[in-house]
């Protein structure tokens, strides 16, 4: 999938929501705690919920990695029922992946040729050898760590770079850089929602790349200041929402409330889009 690929589907479907699939086995209800295949279960009824109003999915690796080759297992058939339940939408392994070599190359190849992903998050902090070998493969993405949500982020993210470099802080001289290994069909950014006023700073030297936004809901981060500071010409955003519609109830009612929680969501990124004349 390309940029305007992935632009016509937030038209067709009126929202430019993703929906994290973070599926603590802690926290899905008691009742799908006993079955064969707890987490995915719990996906298929997350996903059946939310479909119409999600353009992509973003499964976080660390809640099946934790539960050893049968948390892979059922990642696995999580990523393949979305695909078989509406192949066009967009599917990010929030892996954080970040090494070189050869060790990046069977990275990308686990990612894009062993499973469905159509992107995974990157830490670029090795530079442009780690990203590479995922810009290598038509209709993927790198999704690269720039300006994360987390309060520590500022430990070292938001440091100033020396006279040499204007005084730019890193996360500046990261997307400025790995903006050239690219392009806006292969490349986006993770910009915490938490800091909404840095998104219209980054709007302003990176216009046409999408976002890849979490923190909103839980975190505090809200969709009317995302979409405010960082829409583009061609919506540019992929707001992330987990926790506030996965776990919004924890009884046998949890798909039910997620449907309410995401179809608010689209209805606010819906109205979003029509005022700035992008449906």
């Amino acid at each position: 999938m390309n940029y305007s690929e992935l632009f016509e589907q937030i038209k067709l479907k009126r929202s430019f929501l993703c929906v994290g699939l973070d599926s603590d086995f802690d926290l899905i209800p008691d009742h799908l705690k006993d079955t064969d295949e707890p987490q995915f279960q719990f996906n298929k009824s997350i996903i059946d919920a939310t479909c119409e109003y999600a353009v992509a999915y973003k499964p976080n690796l660390a809640f099946y990695e934790a539960r050893g080759a049968q948390g892979w297992i059922e990642l696995e058939k999580s990523v393949r029922y979305i695909k078989e339940k509406d192949p066009s939408i967009f599917i990010i392994a929030d892996a954080k992946r970040g090494d070189i070599g050869n060790t990046a190359k069977l990275y990308a190849k686990a990612f894009f040729e062993s499973s469905l992903f159509d992107a995974v998050t990157l830490s670029p902090y090795m530079g442009r050898d780690s990203v590479d070998p995922f810009l290598s493969y038509e209709g993927k993405w790198a999704v690269i760590l720039a300006l994360t949500s987390n309060n520590s982020a500022t430990d070292f993210e938001t440091l100033k770079l020396d006279a040499a470099s204007g005084g730019k802080e890193l996360y500046r001289e990261i997307i400025e850089q790995s903006a050239k290994w690219g392009s806006v069909d292969n490349t986006m950014y993770v910009v915490g929602a938490t800091r909404p006023e840095k998104l219209a700073e980054i709007r302003a030297y990176s216009p046409d790349h999408f976002f890849l936004v979490p923190g909103v809901g839980a975190q505090g981060g809200s969709i009317e200041d995302v979409s405010k500071y960082g829409l583009n010409q061609k919506c540019g955003l992929l707001i992330n929402i987990s926790r506030s519609i996965i776990f919004a109830d924890r009884t046998e009612l949890f798909a039910e409330s997620a449907h309410i929680k995401a179809k608010e969501a689209a209805g606010q990124m819906s109205a979003i889009l029509f005022a700035n004349k992008l449906l």
